[in-house]
């Protein structure tokens, strides 16, 4: 019994190393299979096969030859990986041999595992879809943007309306605009035993109902290097526009700037809305933007642009300050997704650090938290800083 209990954690080691070892031997391809000392069962050579035809420069045309390779590639994938590691194959796929002309078919579109990198590169066809695969693709979006909004949801309306009930909270408050419970927490150190009551010194209320407390810009850059953060802003925006205490607006722009606020109570009909790709034009992305903000001091901004300005930088750092300088809450988003700082003008972004408009990468989870600390306008920098988030520093 005693050798059966020394013996089993040694078993266990051994499987383990074993595991290891094939798991290397995967990922450093054939050639590595005899220096590594371990063979494949029949599984994992079907599952070499599918990563060969990915990866292997010499095999690259067994998958891009032709619709029917990939749909087979596709669903063996699909069989052999989880889904985090499809979308991650498929992505590769996508960006290494150049098969987007297979999602003009709707079998392909039918065959691929949804998310939202094939989202963005869906929008990136646009108009350019054949007609029998449009509504395909609308459906591969929708799924998508239903998982993605039922994640984010949640945590954004949460934390914007308690920054609203924090930011408008008054110390002389209406009788009906008393907030009790926290009125009477204020007050717990003046219990009077005797009398059996508190003597309320200090009322705490909320302000004024109103039904817009705050205004929301999302101005976002469409060209083709920002399209998950125009996915994730896209999610956003809708969700942001279905919350009745904040008025919500939004923009987004290349050369040419398009609103589409009157599209925002469907994500999919916004995003559909977005044409990715083209030039940048930010200056006057936010001309149009102080045109339509009528509360600069309620209002937050947010730019989503990684800062390379095709029109004329000169421009762009002058509407930035002429913003600022109205009272508008501006923050730069150099992107909105999970990958963390992208590629982006450096010096523009110090040039709008200078004017204290901070410049920093956001994920999706960390959004909520964002847009509660710039509605109630507390340091934005600071709060980056919290996060772990480096930002840009103006020139000295």
């Amino acid at each position: 019994m005693a050798e059966d209990k020394i013996g089993l954690p040694a078993e266990r080691a051994a499987r383990s190393s074993d595991e290891r070892l094939r798991r290397w031997r995967l990922a450093l391809g054939a050639s590595a299979e005899e220096p590594i000392g371990v063979s494949l069962g029949d599984r994992e050579r079907a599952m070499d096969r599918a990563l060969e035809a990915l990866y292997d420069a010499e095999r690259k045309g067994d998958l891009s030859a032709s619709s029917p390779a990939v749909a087979r590639w596709l669903g063996d994938i699909r069989e052999y990986f989880p889904s985090p590691v499809v979308r991650v194959l498929q992505k590769d796929a996508f960006e290494r041999l150049d098969l987007r002309q297979m999602l003009f078919e709707k079998e392909m579109l039918e065959a691929v595992e949804p998310d939202v990198h094939l989202v963005a590169t869906l929008l990136s066809l646009g108009r350019v879809l054949p007609a029998r695969t449009r509504e395909t693709a609308r459906q591969v979006v929708r799924k998508v943007v239903d998982e993605l909004e039922r994640k984010l949801r949640n945590p954004l309306e949460q934390a914007v309306r308690s920054a609203l009930q924090r930011s408008t909270r008054v110390r002389r408050p209406r009788v009906a605009e008393v907030d009790w419970h926290r009125t009477i927490r204020k007050n717990l150190s003046r219990w009077q035993p005797e009398r059996q009551a508190i003597v309320v010194e200090e009322m705490v209320g909320y302000g004024r109902k109103r039904s817009s407390l705050r205004d929301v810009v999302l101005c976002v850059d469409q060209s083709g290097s920002m399209a998950t953060s125009v996915v994730y802003a896209g999610i956003f925006g809708a969700v942001l526009a279905s919350i009745r205490s904040l008025t919500t607006r939004m923009v987004v722009f290349d050369t040419s700037v398009v609103d589409l606020t009157d599209e925002m109570r469907d994500p999919v009909d916004l995003l559909f809305g977005i044409q990715l790709g083209g030039g940048t034009d930010i200056a006057r992305a936010l001309a149009y933007c102080e045109q339509i903000i009528s509360r600069p001091a309620q209002t937050v901004l947010v730019l989503v642009t990684d800062l390379f300005e095709g029109g004329d930088p000169r421009k762009m750092i002058q509407r930035a300050s002429t913003l600022k300088q109205s009272g508008v809450n501006v923050v730069c988003l150099l992107a909105l997704n999970d990958k963390g700082a992208p590629a982006y003008h450096g010096g523009h972004a110090e040039n709008l650090a200078a004017l204290g408009i901070p410049s920093f990468a956001c994920t999706p989870e960390q959004f909520p938290d964002l847009m509660s600390t710039a509605l109630e306008r507390r340091d934005l920098s600071r709060w980056a800083a919290r996060h772990g988030i480096a930002t840009a520093r103006p020139v000295p």
